[in-house]
């Protein structure tokens, strides 16, 4: 007497391939796109020193950051939603950081120096929030 047997297959919800690569590459991308306009604008000889002008320097360097950061991100086809939480993340670290400027806590430096390490994890987290969107194969 044989005994056969017999594979059966279970059936699993379809699950999205994730692509690391992708994640990565969209980190990488959105930094090119931060800085271009940010080099066009020193180029120009239309910089802001940040030490005497703090807050408007500041501010006009995460305007250009969100310009460069939408372009890329409308480019790879990601919604408005996802597109405006990564831009806010230009402009979150203001909320705490202007006061402390200002109250004299930290000075120009400080504040540009705080600003940029807190919009990296930030949007990370924005990134991590939306990670189907962000590792998405197509």
């Amino acid at each position: 007497m044989t005994n056969t047997m017999t594979r059966t297959t279970t059936s699993h919800p379809a699950s999205p391939r994730r692509d690391w690569r992708r994640f990565a590459r969209h980190y990488i991308e959105m930094f090119i796109g931060m800085f271009a306009l940010g080099a066009l604008q020193s180029f120009a000889g239309l910089d802001i020193d940040h030490r005497e002008q703090p807050e408007l320097g500041y501010l006009i360097m995460a305007v250009n950051m969100s310009i460069g950061m939408i372009a890329i991100m409308r480019y790879r086809g990601h919604g408005w939603a996802s597109t405006l939480e990564m831009c806010g993340a230009m402009f979150a670290p203001i909320v705490p950081l202007y006061p402390m400027l200002w109250l004299g806590v930290i000075d120009a430096g400080g504040l540009m120096m705080a600003t940029h390490i807190a919009m990296f994890p930030l949007m990370l987290a924005v990134m991590v929030r939306r990670l189907d969107e962000f590792t998405r194969c197509h």
